[in-house]
């Protein structure tokens, strides 16, 4: 299967069983794009570079011995031919692309000029012997396992094929050609042990290699995937604390929360007495309240569907009015609606700003009017000073302004008119004469206004003044659907954008750009959570495929900085340290494949060597050893029956695990292992018998020998992850031993048996005398096996890199999901973020929903408005929002309980603190009375709660606050609204008198509704009548305060 084929797959449209299928996809993305990303082209230059020095060698060789043409010319002709075969292939795979599409090819031409050299050789140069040309045939084996760009399969293929050509062709042309081969049948048999070896130590090779590679190409495909979803939850983190806060508070706080969940522990915020405090002083901006009238009444008529989508559009409309006006807005309050012109940046247009944004709103609401014939009219209040924005407390985040400027335009919008812009002289100032206005007399509807001159802006879009006395008149007689329906189906024609539009689309498989951090507004229509599926899918093949190919580069890593580009250590060393002491839990294949060597080392010798007491004893001692190691290596696969054993035998699969993690336990392992089988494979030759004219039957065995020596040489390359300086180390030992033994001390054995061989004047060619056969065979593998080590050096350490990167990754993932969960919660309660996100919804419609039975509370401090002052001492109000935040903070640490984790925080409003329970049921349950107004108990006990808390903080604050609180419960509807900063709130006339509950309390008091005292009382609380008060909006109510003597709802305070 091509490359372009497994991409094609990738991109198959997604169907039932999507992660079934995507699996698949990446399955075959892997099988057929790790083996571009093996180094096959720096490994096919390495090995044509082994090829063409061999080649030269056995040309100065030839030509240095003084070998003559006329009897060797075969064996010339082949040897430069080859050379000018393999320069240019060498030439070609230096061409990447092309090398890319023909590696099967040039694996192919390789493979058959070397098997056409080593017949050639063999039959030219004299007569031929059993052991002819077994370590070419060894070599062509081992390339075509290792270094050429071959699968597994056709590896297997090739290496059988080339073991079976010797062993059938020799197998039938030396005994017919040689009648007088001493021992023919041992010989051959073991050239079959040695091919034998060589193709199960190839297969063990190439299996594991590719398993590694395979791994790593998936882990390639994971950390693809996972930068991916790393980037996505950025963007959602982005978007989410965008949507609460302006970018430049967000930065602050959002780094604050990335530490904490760094340093696991969410909950211990703080390592001093003191919550950190998010705000900041800004001067010279303009507040804009804007309120609804009339709004109430029709709310009362809606459905919470109806209600939520007005709302939606109506606030939508105002959020966009605020961008094009450079407003922002700070915070939805029921139908009250404000914001600040001059924030977070200075704007010298600010009052005009609010004034052009006022009128624009007012515009629309007449448009409203005058399509529907509903009346409302917004009444909207401007003044200019300074405030104190920010966020304050733990939990439920809301961007915030305080100062006593904000209470003025609060009083601004009440003690205005409907359809008017009511302005201060502050604001009045700023305009530089750009609109006309007119006396506001504000003092006459609210009496915070005395002694301020106030003014109305005239709109220059507006003919006449509206008299903002009275309301539009009702609709002709013939309109018969009802208002709001009237109203919602006009507000839809706004196309306001949906709280969270997109989240839960499986079509959105991208987010957008991601949002500027330093962006003042980012809207929240584009807020996804992926799923694994949907990034597999997102993500274009291409886009998959490239990061794993690049980063299976050598030039990647080395240009990356990561490793040293000659001895390809990382240049981090704790890095360094890292990978060296990581465990190896394959190691115990790496042992079971060095004993194959050693037991094909000791066959072969056992065919062909001498029989003496040193065969036998040498061996016995070493297959001793080489159990003492395999046991040591296997232990921990014994851990089922010595768990059932005495207590004595249970230590022994510790060993195993110490070999595994240990690298001082497992390095002199690995040393002992190679050194014995590079011992064994030429000890006993020293004790063969010396050649003399009568005993000559056992020089046959010198080439033998040497394929033993080849093959222990082979059994560095079995430790994948070992060192390669310690492989260096103990190869070039070996070479240089074998070396000196094969050319040097013995080198007359081999002398001696070529005169034997060829006793007329003749010379043998060139890789038919085992002494110049060791001197090259020996330095051919030496580089060979260098060559592979460096390879599977390199491979181990990008499977570290891979592993650990992805590791980082994972964890920075899991702390963005972290963050995104408490962002999430900070806007969304638990059960309503479930509606958004993990759901596979098309989010068409807005977030609705009506209980029968909430409990609402609203909890004051009066007494703060009086403590609060600005001055140089206390920084401006500063340090006195510092004490409301500790304030609030201590409120929120109380929802963290088990006993309140029914209590929902609703929202902030200046100092004070409003809460609902009963929003996390689920409506029209048949439960019995006590148990379904049980969470009316629950908010009471909390209300109790708060104050034992501002008692607490008074006591160490030195102050007197008390806190007025009202409770109410009934019927509400909860939604979310806000395109801009989606906000969840409730609303419904229990919310209205709940908030009137507490304006018309007494400090240190719970004031309760008839009703709520009644249910309270049936569960076990006592209430004493307050008596008949008036209610703005409501009349007269009888309340009731709750008396707070009982011992039950003590609580323990820190």
């Amino acid at each position: 299967m091509s490359v372009e084929r497994a991409r094609s797959m990738v991109m198959e449209p997604g169907a039932a069983g999507a992660a079934p299928v995507t699996r698949r996809r990446e399955e075959a993305l892997c099988q057929t794009s790790y083996r571009p990303m093996q180094q096959q082209q720096p490994a096919s230059l390495l090995t044509l570079l082994i090829i063409l020095g061999f080649s030269l060698t056995l040309v100065a060789v030839f030509f240095i011995s003084q070998r003559p043409v006329s009897d060797h010319l075969g064996f010339v002709i082949t040897v430069f031919v080859a050379l000018g075969v393999f320069v240019l292939l060498f030439l070609l795979v230096c061409v990447e692309p092309l090398f890319q599409r023909c590696h099967a090819v040039f694996s192919l031409l390789v493979w058959g000029f070397l098997i056409t050299m080593a017949f050639v050789f063999a039959f030219t140069g004299g007569p031929v012997q059993p052991w002819e040309q077994v370590a070419f045939f060894l070599f062509i084996t081992i390339i075509v396992y290792t270094l050429l760009p071959l699968c597994l399969k056709s590896a297997v293929i090739g290496g059988v094929v080339t073991s079976l050509a010797h062993i059938v062709v020799f197998s039938i042309y030396v005994p017919v050609t040689n009648h007088s081969e001493d021992h023919l049948e041992l010989q051959l048999l073991s050239n079959a042990v040695v091919f034998i070896c060589a193709n199960l130590v190839g297969v063990y090779h190439k299996t594991l290699t590719e398993r590694a590679l395979q791994n790593t190409c998936r882990d390639g495909l994971n950390f693809s995937q996972s930068r991916g979803k790393l980037v996505s939850e950025k963007k959602q983190q982005e978007h989410l604390l965008l949507s609460v806060l302006p970018a430049y508070i967000a930065l602050e706080m959002k780094a604050e929360i990335i530490k904490r969940l760094k340093d696991k522990q969410p909950d211990l915020e703080y390592s001093n007495n003191f919550h950190n405090l998010y705000v900041k002083q800004h001067k010279h901006v303009s507040i804009l309240y804007a309120d609804i009238v009339g709004f109430t009444q029709l709310a009362s008529m809606c459905s919470p569907k109806e209600l939520v989508l007005m709302l939606n559009e109506l606030f939508g409309k105002f959020d966009q009015i605020a961008k094009e006006n450079e407003c922002l807005r700070i915070k939805i309050l029921g139908d009250c609606y404000y914001c600040v012109s001059g924030l977070p940046v200075s704007l010298p247009s600010h009052a005009k700003n609010c004034v052009k944004m006022g009128l624009d709103m007012c515009h629309s609401i007449t448009q409203l009017r005058e399509a529907t014939g509903v009346n409302i009219d917004m009444r909207v209040g401007v003044h200019s000073g300074n405030v104190l924005c920010g966020v304050i407390g733990l939990q439920k985040w809301q961007y915030d302004v305080w100062s006593k400027d904000v209470t003025l335009a609060n009083h601004m919008e009440s003690g205005g008119l409907p359809g008017r812009v009511h302005i201060t002289e502050a604001t009045y100032t700023h305009l530089d004469g750009e609109y006309e206005v007119e006396e506001g007399e504000g003092e006459t509807r609210d009496s915070y206004l005395t002694g301020l001159k106030t003014y109305l802006v005239i709109d220059p879009r507006v003919s006449a003044p509206v008299n903002g006395d009275v309301l539009s008149p009702l609709p002709p007689e013939g309109v018969k659907q009802r208002a709001s329906v009237r109203m919602a189906r006009y507000l839809e024609s706004w196309g306001a954008v949906k709280p969270f539009a997109h989240l839960s689309h499986r079509e959105s498989m991208e987010l957008d750009t991601p949002p500027d951090i330093t962006a003042v507004e980012i809207p929240m229509n584009n807020l996804n959570q992926h799923r694994t599926t949907d990034r597999a899918r997102s993500q274009k093949p291409e886009e998959m495929n490239e990061p794993i190919e690049s980063v299976h580069s050598y030039k990647h890593w080395v240009k990356s900085g990561e490793m040293n580009p000659i001895t390809l250590y990382f240049k981090d060393w704790s890095m360094e340290k890292e990978f060296r002491w990581a465990p190896l839990p394959d190691f115990h294949l790496y042992m079971a494949c060095s004993v194959l060597i050693f037991i094909a080392v000791f066959i072969i010798q056992m065919f062909i060597s001498y029989k003496n007491t040193a065969l036998g004893i040498s061996y016995g001692v070493s297959f001793f050893i080489f159990l003492l190691l395999l046991f040591t290596c296997f232990a921990g696969h014994l851990t089922r029956w010595t768990q059932k054993g005495p207590r004595f035998v249970q230590w022994i699969p510790s060993i195993s695990a110490a070999v595994i993690k240990q690298p001082l336990v497992r390095v002199p392992v690995q040393v002992i292992t190679i050194l014995l089988i590079l011992i064994m494979a030429l000890l006993n030759f020293f004790f063969l018998p010396e050649p003399v004219s009568t005993n000559s039957n056992y020089l046959y065995t010198v080439p033998y020998y040497l394929y033993c020596c080849l093959l222990s040489m082979l059994s560095c390359s079995i430790f994948l992850r070992m060192n390669f300086e310690l492989k260096l180390t103990l190869l070039t030992l070996a070479l240089v031993v074998y070396e000196v033994i094969f050319l040097y001390s013995y080198g007359y054995r081999s002398d001696h048996y070529v005169s034997e061989l060829y006793t007329n004047s003749s010379r043998p060619g060139v890789l038919k005398e085992p002494k110049v056969m060791a001197g090259i065979w020996l330095f051919v593998f030496f580089f060979t096996v260098l060559v592979l080590a460096r390879q599977d050096e390199f491979y181990s350490r990008l499977d570290f890199l891979w592993k650990r990167k992805f590791g980082q990754e994972r964890e920075e993932i899991e702390t963005m999901e972290n963050l995104n969960q408490v962002l999430l919660e900070n806007v969304l309660p638990a059960h309503v973020a479930t509606q958004f996100i993990g759901q596979n919804r098309r989010n068409e419609d807005l977030y609705s929903q009506s209980y029968e039975c909430v409990c609402v509370m609203f909890a004051s401090i009066p007494d703060f408005k009086v403590f609060y002052s600005e001055s140089d001492v206390n920084n401006e109000g500063l340090e006195c929002i510092r004490l409301l935040n500790e304030i609030i903070a201590d409120f929120d640490e109380l929802l963290s309980k088990p006993k309140f984790s029914g209590v929902e925080k609703i929202k902030t409003i200046c100092s004070t603190y409003m809460a609902a329970t009963g929003l996390n049921t689920v409506s029209g349950n048949n439960e019995d009375t006590d148990r379904s107004y049980a969470h009316v108990g629950i908010m009471l006990e909390f209300a109790i709660a708060l104050m034992g808390k501002l008692d607490y903080i008074n006591k160490h604050s030195f102050n007197d606050f008390k806190l007025r609180i009202g409770i109410n419960h009934g019927p509400v509807i909860a939604g979310v609204i806000g395109a801009q900063k989606p906000q969840y709130d409730i609303w419904g006339n229990s919310v209205n008198v709940a908030s009137r509950m507490d304006s018309t309390g007494v400090l240190g008091k719970i004031q309760v509704t008839e009703d709520t005292a009644d249910i309270l009382q049936s569960l076990g609380y006592s209430c004493s009548l307050r008596g008949v008060i008036k209610v703005k909006g409501k009349g007269d109510l009888q309340t009731y305060f709750v008396e707070m003597d009982a011992g039950k709802t003590a609580i323990q305070l820190p």
